[in-house]
């Protein structure tokens, strides 16, 4: 049996190390060789025993192993090490000099592999380098992971600036047109509350927030003689107006990683459930629900606003006018949701 100081540290060092054999004058010899370089110095029998010492002490930046050992010998305790501590360097010794030993406590992660008896020289040596790559892996890994931080960080401030920019070049739009001034916001409004009823996620809701907002960013590109037209639209200006969901999708591409649902809303919220919307003539369930949702509260705000070739109508009439069309238009769960959303219609927030 071991001496009960052998699991204490023997000297204070800079780093801790294991040294783990079943024979007490070889550990006592390793560990003077180990505390010339500076270790502080723990102790065990088998490899058992050296589980146990390393859950008291935690990660540690070697362990020194022989590998016939009773218990648990050196190969099982060489894999229960690289799988509790991976960044632990671990330095087998054996008295057998088989090749195929030695290779085979490398590919199982070995640091390295020493044959008995082993001089200090060969040792300390040995252990400075096994150390000096181990320091290398994690000094590697810190900057990989510091470098993924700061290039996540950049493209996030990257988007604020572009979302920021697209944002206002929104608000410029609308503010041309005191016919439309507010309503992305209001749409953004409606469409969170419906979406929050039909069971949405903060992630979700934050897409439908935004994507309300930004429905509208492609009539950036129509003329503002179609978008202020008071008479019919005649089929090339209606061509102009229904190419604004492709063009504002195409404006806001750089979301499209992080914010999918943000570009399927500005695309797909003039489609209509019976198939005759645009740009794609989708139907039904092939319809993002985003886009399902945001086109309620976009038909609901387009009602109850005063328009070039029309005037508003009340939220009571524009509520009978989305359920008449729900089912053929609009997705019914939506309008439903909407209703319930704001059961008393005269305290909307409606435009002038």
């Amino acid at each position: 049996m071991p001496d009960p100081q052998d699991a204490l540290p023997v000297v204070a060092g800079s780093a801790n190390c294991l040294v783990v054999d079943d024979e007490p004058g070889v550990r006592r010899s390793l560990v003077r060789m180990l505390q010339a370089q500076g270790f502080t110095c723990y102790q065990a029998a088998s490899g058992l025993e050296a589980l146990r010492v390393l859950e008291q002490i935690g990660d540690t930046p070697l362990v020194v192993s022989d590998m016939r050992m009773p218990e648990l010998d050196g190969i099982g305790l060489l894999e229960a090490v690289r799988r509790a501590y991976p960044d632990t360097s671990v330095i087998m010794l054996s008295g057998m000099s088989e090749t195929t030993i030695a290779v085979d406590c490398l590919h199982r992660g070995a640091a390295d592999f020493l044959l008995k008896p082993i001089s200090m020289n060969e040792l300390q040596a040995r252990v400075a380098r096994a150390l000096e790559k181990r320091t290398l892996v994690l000094e590697n890994r810190f900057h990989q992971e510091n470098l993924e931080r700061r290039v996540h960080e950049q493209a996030q401030r990257i988007q604020e600036l572009f979302l920021q920019g697209v944002q206002m070049l929104a608000r410029a739009l609308e503010a041309k047109d005191a016919y439309t001034r507010g309503h992305s916001i209001r749409v953004s409004q409606y469409a969170v509350a419906t979406a929050e009823r039909l069971g949405f996620g903060t992630n979700g809701l934050d897409s439908i927030r935004l994507g309300g907002e930004l429905h509208d960013i492609g009539k950036i590109g129509t003329r503002e003689a179609v978008l202020h037209k008071e008479g019919s639209l005649t089929a090339d200006e209606f061509r102009q107006i229904s190419e604004h969901p492709a063009l504002g999708e195409r404006m806001l591409s750089p979301l499209a990683h992080e914010s999918p649902a943000v570009l399927r809303i500005v695309r797909s919220h003039h489609e209509r459930l019976d198939g005759q919307g645009f740009p794609d003539g989708l139907r039904g369930e092939g319809i993002p629900i985003e886009a399902r949702i945001v086109a309620v509260a976009d038909t609901f705000d387009a009602i109850t606003t005063r328009r070039p070739y029309r005037d508003s109508r009340s939220p009571e009439e524009a509520i009978g006018e989305l359920r008449r069309v729900a089912g053929t238009q609009l997705e019914p769960a939506a309008v439903e949701a909407f209703v319930e959303a704001f059961p008393n219609p005269k305290s909307l927030p409606l435009s002038a």
